[in-house]
């Protein structure tokens, strides 16, 4: 990978890492479902005017609009709102890579192969444990198990990537920002039956500073800039070489809550943050060590 590559591809995972914190932010002054409707909305406008729709069905389009943006914010964004620390988000969030190779098996018939259920059962252990510590620390049951949710919906959503793949050449920046067109709908529908008219009313009438550089950091650095070049790298080089990058994501959201947000954990959620850590190297460079050691 080039200097210039390199670059990219760390300013990527510190915009994704940094995106937890910026969450946060954006939650001390606007409800969750708004959040996202205004991050997507930003997304999809004016860019769609100037980008090219990608050329797939329109049922694929809704799918991964549906699962990838939409389920897996709405999801996300309420387990914030209700609790879940941003640096642990960052971390449990990177489930996905659990779910997308259960997902996989269930509706690829792709077969798990030892360094797979491997990183399931450590990862799994270290879910359990962060889950057990929730009356303990900071993190609420309900965001705990929203963004296992979130996480779930992510995977869902790369195997909808994966689809959406097969169908050829599809232009991945026309991808995500006419996919943006379809999470407002569901968003601005929750919230006005969740959240109610009068607080979205009066959060768009007291918004601040902070949450309009929240909303234009979530869709123009996090989404925009950190999907397309990722899109870029995946395209330039191959996809074990880029891929184990995102690793990094927590690590940085975790560094960064702590420094911002002076967010702690406690001995047993190191130890369940090492056993997910350890899973999910185990699940990329698994096949690696096993073919070195052959």
């Amino acid at each position: 990978m080039s200097l210039k590559d390199w670059g990219l591809a760390l300013l990527v995972v510190l915009a994704w890492g940094v995106n937890f914190v910026v969450i946060k932010w954006g939650l001390d002054e606007l409800p969750p479902l708004l959040l996202g409707a205004l991050r997507f909305l930003l997304v999809a406008f004016p860019a769609v005017l100037f980008i090219k729709a990608p050329n797939l069905p329109i049922k694929w389009l809704l799918a991964y609009g549906i699962t990838i943006s939409f389920g897996q914010f709405a999801l996300l964004f309420s387990a914030m709102h209700l609790g879940m620390p941003a640096g642990l988000a960052s971390l449990v969030l990177q489930a996905q890579m659990l779910f997308t190779m259960i997902f996989a098996f269930m509706f690829l018939g792709e077969r798990w192969k030892l360094p797979q259920v491997l990183s399931l059962i450590v990862a799994a252990t270290g879910l359990i444990l962060l889950a057990s510590q929730t009356p303990a620390s900071k993190m609420t049951f309900i965001g705990f198990t929203l963004t296992i949710a979130a996480a779930a919906s992510w995977g869902m959503g790369n195997i909808i990537n994966r689809k959406i793949g097969q169908l050829g050449n599809v232009n991945l920046m026309g991808l995500v920002v006419w996919s943006a067109l379809i999470p407002p709908i569901p968003f601005l529908l929750l919230s006005y039956g969740v959240e109610g008219p009068e607080l979205i009313l009066s959060s768009l009438q007291n918004v601040g500073l902070k949450s309009i550089a929240s909303v234009f950091y979530l869709a123009a650095i996090a989404t925009i800039f950190g999907y397309s070049t990722w899109a870029h790298l995946l395209k330039q080089y191959p996809a074990s070489q880029v891929a184990p990058l995102t690793l990094l994501v927590p690590v940085i959201g975790l560094v960064v809550a702590w420094l911002i947000l002076e967010e702690t954990l406690s001995m047993i959620q190191v130890v369940g943050i090492l056993l997910i850590m350890g899973g999910l190297l185990i699940n990329v460079f698994g096949h690696q060590v096993m073919r070195r050691l052959a």
